[in-house]
This record gives C-alpha cells, structure tokens and sequence, in this order.
C-alpha cells in the first residue's frame, strides 16, 4: 500500500495516506495535516498581501504622476495651447494608477484569498475523510461527514464509502461533484 500511496499526485492527500498507511494515531494525523493545512494558509496570505499592498500603493503613484506632468504644464504656461494636452496627460496617470489597483492588483488579492481558501476545504475534506477511516467509521458516516464540506452535494462514487473499504490507497483519491 505504501507504494501505491507514493504514486498518488496530490502532495497533501499523499502525507495523509502514508501517515495512514504508517499505523500513526488519529490525533498524530490531525496535528500533521492541520499544520500542513495552517502553513499554505500563511504563504497564500502573504502572497495576497503582496498584491493588495501594491493596489493600495498605485493611485499614489498615479497622483505622484499627475503632479509631476503639472509642474512640467506649470513650466510652459505661456503657450496655452501646450497646457490643455500637458493636463489631460497628467490626470492619464492618475487614471493610471487608480485602474492598475482597482482591475488588476486588488482582484488578483483578492482571488489568491479566495482560491486559498478553496483548497483549505479541500485539505480539510481530506483530512476528515481520512482520519474517518482511519478511526473505522461506517461508510455512510464518512460519507455523511464529507457531503458537510460539500454543502450536501453528493459524492460520487469512488469516494468515501469505498475508501473506508478499500484495499489499496489509490482508491483514496477523492473526487467529488462541483
């Protein structure tokens, strides 16, 4: 079994068929997984963090843009033809800046934050399924237990009612519907 497990692609699910497959007790399993699980919170938060901090420098940098193009309009005031242009193309860098944060950088936190969030469920999913079987559930508990992180969606059917009677950890990889 431990051969197969090594097989399997996800690195999380993985960890957490070895740690299975290993005889480890269910509270060893847990504390593993929920650090495993705790950690990728902590780098996906830093990665978001990286963009909203950015978003929330960019207008500054935009306005910073402005101002500058203005003192340069400021310094051509006698021809007037020069200063309508000069302004329009200051305010293009406030624009600038303000649409980078707003399209680009705050969406982009914001959607790292939401895919973390995401794949937690789905670690968290893993780790309950696993720690099912491993205390020796009944399938339909396990099942149960699993269609909470689902919202009440149905597994389909190499999940975990087969997982608590399967003979090999390939079996183990779960799927279900989204």
């Amino acid at each position: 079994m431990e051969d197969q497990a090594e097989q399997v692609q996800d690195p999380f699910l993985r960890k957490a068929l070895l740690l299975a497959v290993d005889g480890a007790d269910a509270s060893e399993i847990r504390g593993q997984l929920e650090l495993s699980i705790r950690r990728e919170e902590e780098r996906a938060e830093a990665d978001a963090r990286v963009f909203e901090n950015a978003g929330g420098y960019a207008p500054t940098v935009g306005i910073i843009g402005a101002v500058l193009g203005l003192i340069q309009v400021m310094k051509q005031l006698d021809d007037i033809g020069h200063v309508g242009r000069g302004v329009a193309v200051a305010f293009v860098a406030t624009l600038y800046g303000v649409g980078v944060a707003n399209l680009l950088l705050l969406p982009a936190a914001a959607r790292i934050r939401a895919r973390a969030r995401e794949e937690s469920l789905r670690r968290e999913l893993i780790l309950e399924g696993m720690l099912a079987i491993v205390k020796g559930l009944n399938p339909q508990l396990v099942r149960m237990r699993l269609e909470n992180y689902l919202d009440g969606k149905p597994i389909q059917a190499e999940t975990a009612v087969d997982l608590a009677g399967a003979e090999n950890a390939r079996a183990a990889e779960i799927r279900f519907v989204s």
